[in-house]
């Protein structure tokens, strides 16, 4: 290998490994905000999940008739095994889910970029 291409293959090592770009990427991309928004969607979505199954979900199957987990809910028909409750509960929870979060973009006011 030439000198001239060790040179290079070392400068572009230099610009990977350069810790300042990579710090300056991060705040000028806004990294840090994205990891915690992404933190705490995840405990929003673990939170609305939880007021679905547990709150949720037992309230509906009452008024369908039976008390119990809208998720067991089921149709049968000859070998298939149709989950029409699981497929409710997913749809509420995707319901719920998407109305917290318009509400806290509304609340936010986020809804434009400036």
């Amino acid at each position: 290998m030439a000198f001239k291409e060790l040179a290079k293959i070392r400068e572009v090592g230099k610009r990977v490994t350069d810790l300042g770009g990579f710090l300056d990427f991060i705040r000028e991309q806004g990294v840090v905000g994205l990891a915690v928004g992404f933190a705490l969607g995840g405990a929003v979505s673990k939170l609305v999940s939880s007021l679905v199954n547990d709150i949720v979900n037992p309230i509906l199957g009452i008024f369908l008739g039976a008390a119990g987990n809208l998720r067991d809910y089921s149709l049968t028909l000859g070998p298939a095994k149709i989950l029409w409750g699981d497929f409710l509960a997913t749809a509420i929870d995707f319901l719920v889910v998407a109305f917290v979060v318009y509400i806290l973009v509304r609340v936010l006011k986020v809804e434009t970029k400036k």
